[in-house]
This record gives structure tokens, sequence and C-alpha cells, in this order.
């Protein structure tokens, strides 16, 4: 039996009716008097991330019985970028995170819990999660969801991409290719099997420490994830009685410890949006160029899909984000407390003594692959850091590109731009051939404000699937990228359009220039005229008179979330 003071306890005495409801919610008395546990998935048939959930949230209830607490579950599920591609679905996404951070808040609110158990796999309800333990403050463990088998010939659910251009280009694919890939493009739960958005944020929220050591990328179907999620179910019950909260955890070195581990892997872009919104709910400010100054100095050493060649089950079995860790020690603070209740240097120590570095190394044997082609060591990199933030004349809070994603020559670019005001018709134009190679597509209206700031994987998936563009045409705009895009794919530009930024003034025909190397993005010429800087601003002035196209009206949480969402260059929350 636990000794833990229940901190519910003063508002059962105030009334009867709490302990009431409870127990005709099948609590008993002994029940009622325990330390109680908020127990939040995002459980349901959304997608493959979360309908598996239900399992490990069992498991961290066995385990927090087995301490003397009472689990009581809440379910808020989550939706799924890939279920939203192509349409105004996608609008919804990001605005999903805020709402879902909400539902955790109210229901850890209206009545107090000693300490909150939480499990997610995917894109938007990880940083939701951690956002919501950020602004709780309780004793808190993350569980993450996991990662999907990987699909023929080891291949990834983003076989999409080809198969949906193609789909639509007459006698370029038969129906029973589109078949087979429905049947196996997704052929387990979990996350997808690639460094994604989903996949980043499992391992942000293992390298913040809000995960258990090892738990990020798990196989969603072995028996690791199940004893990873009993385990948190017991070391909750520590954390609670050490009174070890998130915000002893969530501190400004732990983000610039994920900050290291993000771009020693090659993270997704969106981590540039979910970091500072999770931070800002303790206070924190991370501001842009704490990315750029961490990316100019840590060495890329995850082999990861997308911009590397394995996928994140074998990226597990090679160690994970402690591998990276262990690698990377003498760049990352040691002494950040984290969910075990020890320091990450106390941790790696404890991993190191299990055995767990060399245990599944077996494992990676079965593909015949060695964990140095997985997990680079520092003297045999070849590129510094992974993401860049570039600034200029049409982004001059900043815009931010994954160059380890990007083909070496094209990280310098010169060209002339296509401007659509939606994604879509960006998307037509690819597909109908209307792009031409050398162009620098720009896609705007699309950021927070604008819509929702909706995800461009289609149209980038579509451009390298093309090969007559592949490689020589790039993609600007004020929304974001799937953490899957490949290609020169620059986003996040801010201020947005929507907000009178200044790709709001650039019009088709204008030539663009953006230079990786120097972190720069302009415009550098004015209806097929190359000119100064000055000169263009000056244009861009007298474009500015005729003001930004006017948003369609909106409603329920789309119009309360385009109304006060933040620039993408401090999280897009609200």
């Amino acid at each position: 039996m636990s000794n833990i003071k229940q901190k519910s306890a003063p508002e059962r005495l105030l009334w009867a009716q709490f302990d009431a409801l409870q127990m005709g919610s099948g609590w008993d008395e002994e029940d009622i008097t325990k330390p109680q546990i908020l127990v939040e998935d995002v459980f349901g048939d959304s997608h493959p991330g979360s309908v598996h959930l239900n399992k490990l949230t069992d498991q961290a209830k066995y385990g927090i019985f087995e301490r003397g607490g009472f689990p009581a579950q809440f379910h808020a599920t989550d939706i799924c970028d890939g279920c939203a591609q192509g349409h105004d679905g996608m609008n919804y996404i990001l605005a999903s995170r805020e709402v879902l951070c909400d539902m955790v808040e109210i229901h850890a609110s209206v009545s107090p819990w000693d300490g909150m158990i939480l499990a997610a796999s995917c894109d938007k309800s990880i940083p939701a999660h951690l956002k919501a333990a950020a602004r709780l403050d309780i004793p808190t463990i993350f569980i993450p969801g996991g990662s999907m088998r990987p699909g023929p010939n080891m291949t990834t659910s983003l076989v999409a991409g080809d198969i949906s251009l193609r789909q639509k280009r007459k006698g370029e694919i038969t129906n029973q290719e589109i078949r087979d890939y429905k049947l196996t493009g997704c052929p387990s739960v979990g996350a997808c099997t690639f460094l994604g958005t989903a996949s980043t944020m499992q391992c942000m929220a293992e390298a913040l420490g809000l995960a258990l050591p090892g738990s990020a990328l798990m196989p969603a179907t072995m028996t690791d994830i199940l004893r990873n999620a009993r385990k948190a179910g017991r070391i909750i019950m520590e954390l609670v009685e050490k009174g070890i909260t998130a915000s002893r955890i969530l501190t400004r070195e732990a983000f610039i410890n994920a900050i290291i581990i993000h771009s020693a892997i090659g993270g997704s872009t969106n981590a540039t949006i979910h970091l500072p919104s999770i931070a800002l709910e303790l206070g924190i400010e991370l501001e842009p160029e704490l990315f750029d100054e961490i990316n100019h100095r840590i060495p890329h050493i995850g082999n990861i899909n997308p911009s590397g060649q394995h996928l994140t089950e074998t990226f597990w079995f090679a160690g994970g984000i402690p591998m990276v860790q262990l690698i990377l020690k003498d760049y990352l603070n040691l002494d950040v407390m984290t969910a075990t209740g020890k320091t990450l240097g106390e941790n790696l120590e404890d991993l190191q003594r299990e055995n767990y570095f060399e245990r599944n190394l077996g494992y990676l044997h079965n593909y015949g692959v060695k964990r140095e082609e997985v997990i680079f060591p520092v003297e045999n990199v070849k590129e510094i850091g992974s993401i860049a933030i570039l600034k200029g004349n049409i982004a001059p809070e900043g815009s931010v590109v994954k160059y380890s994603a990007c083909a070496e020559n094209m990280r310098f670019h010169k060209g002339t731009a296509r401007v659509y005001n939606c994604e879509e018709d960006a998307y037509n134009a690819v597909v109908n051939g209307d792009i031409n190679p050398g162009d620098v597509i720009v896609v705007r209206y699309e950021g927070p404000r604008g819509s929702g700031m909706p995800e461009m994987l289609m149209t980038t998936e579509a451009i390298v699937c093309d090969k007559r563009l592949n490689g020589t045409v790039s993609l600007i705009t004020d929304g974001r990228f799937s953490g899957a895009t490949r290609g020169a794919a620059i986003g996040h530009v801010s201020p947005e359009a929507a907000s009178g930024g200044p790709l709001a003034w650039v019009v088709t025909g204008d030539i663009i220039e953006y230079n990786i190397e120097k972190r720069a993005l302009n415009v550098v010429g004015i209806n097929g005229v190359e000119m100064p800087l000055k000169e263009v601003d000056r244009v861009f002035a007298e474009r500015a008179r005729e003001g930004i196209i006017p948003r369609p009206p909106r409603k329920g949480i789309f119009k309360r979330y385009t109304d006060s969402a933040l620039s993408a260059m401090k999280g897009a929350g609200y």
C-alpha cells in the first residue's frame, strides 16, 4: 500500500457525491483513498498509430496497481495527416494539437490527480500531450506508441506518393498495383516507419526526458513495448512520491538536449514548431536561431529514412535514442532530470550495466545490417546538422529547410517563381505538367492564420516522383511539410502571407534565390529581371498597397485557431 498522501482528499470532503460517482463507475471504498493517476491516451480507430494504445495503457494500469495507486483511463482520439492529404481536412490537423492539449488539461483539472501517464504515437498527439504535461506540471510519464513494421522490400507507407501521382496520369499504373499497395502499405499498428513527424516526436519525448530511456520507436508488435508500459506505471508512483513534476524535467537545458538529438538524427522540420510551442507552456522561448546554431555544430549521425537509408525499427535495434545520446554525450547536459527520477547521465550508465546497447543487435543482424551503418560513428560523419533557418526579404522572421533530405545540387538555387494561393492548385500544376525544370513553386496563404498551416506532402512527393522535375524544382511556402518530405522544400515562411508577410507580394515571373550555406532566401528579380534587393523592396512596397487576399468566413475550431494562432517561428499555438 502506498504511503503517498492523496491530492484529492480535501475535495472529497467537500461533496460526498464525488466518491459516490466514482464508486458508481466501479471503484470501491479502498480505491477512492489511493493516489489517483490519470491515464490518458488517444486510443481509437482513427489510424494504426492509435488503435493499439489501449493495450499499452492497460499495462501501465497494472504497474500503477502494483505500486499502490489507482489508475483512471481517459481517451481523446487523434486524427491522421495521411487521411487528410489533398483536401480541406488537412487544415484541421495542426489545430487538433491545441484541441487535444486542451482536452488533457480539462480531464486533469476538474479534479486533482496525483500523477499522469500519457500515451500517443503520432504527429500532433505527441506534442499535444507534451504541451499538456508542461501546462499541468504534475508528475508525468509519456509512453510512445512505437513503430509500424516495414512494408515489402523495406518500404514505407510513402509509396503512396508515387502511386497517387501515377493514378492521375492515364496508363501509368494498374488497378492491381494500387490494390497491392493498399494491402501492404501499412502492415501493422504503430507510427509510420520513416523518421517523419510521428517518429521524430517520439524521439523528442525521450530526448526531453519525459519518456523512459529506449522507449521511442520500439516495434509496436513486440513485447518490449508492453514491458515498457508496465514499467511506466510503476515508475509514475515513484515520481509522485518524490514530487518530481514535469517542470523539473522540461527545463531549457532539456530542450537544448532535444534540439541536439533532433539535429543528429535528421528529424522532421515540424519539431521546430512543436518544441517551441511546448516550451512556451513553461515560459521558455526557443528562438529559431537556437536551432540554426545547434545545427551548425552537431554531426548528423542518423542514417534514417527519408534523409537516410534505414527505417525506424532498424534504428531502434541499433540502440535508438540512448545510443545517439551515448555517442554525443560530450555535447549534452547529462545532469538534467528525467522521468526515471534519475539524471540523463545516470540513465546511460544504467543502460550500459543492463546490456541494453548489445541486447538488440541480434535483431539488427537479422537484416544483415551493422550498427555503424544505421548510427554513424562521429568520425565517419559527412554532414553537420540537418536543418537550417533561412532569412531574407520574403522571410524576415525566418523559414525552415531540411537540407539533409535535399540533394547537394539543390542547396543553392535561382529560379522563376510560380505562385499559387493554395496547395491544391500547385499540386494540379505539377500533375498536369505545367511546372518546368528549374521553377520555384510558391504556395502561400497556407500558414497558421491563412489555412491552419497544412502540410504539403502530396505536392512535394509529386515533384520528387516526377522524373522531369525531381532534383530541379523547389517549393517555398508559409505552410509546413511532412516529416517525410524530400527535396528542396522551404517552409514556415514568416511572417505568413495572411498576416501581411512579404510572401504575399511575390508574383509569377519574379526570380527567387536561396542559399542554404549562407542561410539566405530572397526575391532577387522582378518579372524576370534581376535587380538590387533595395529595388525589390521598393516593388514590394508598391504591391503591398493592394493588400492581402481576404480569407473566407470560418466557424468553430477552425475559426478560433486561424484567428489567434501564433507565427510558425513561435510554435503556431494559440
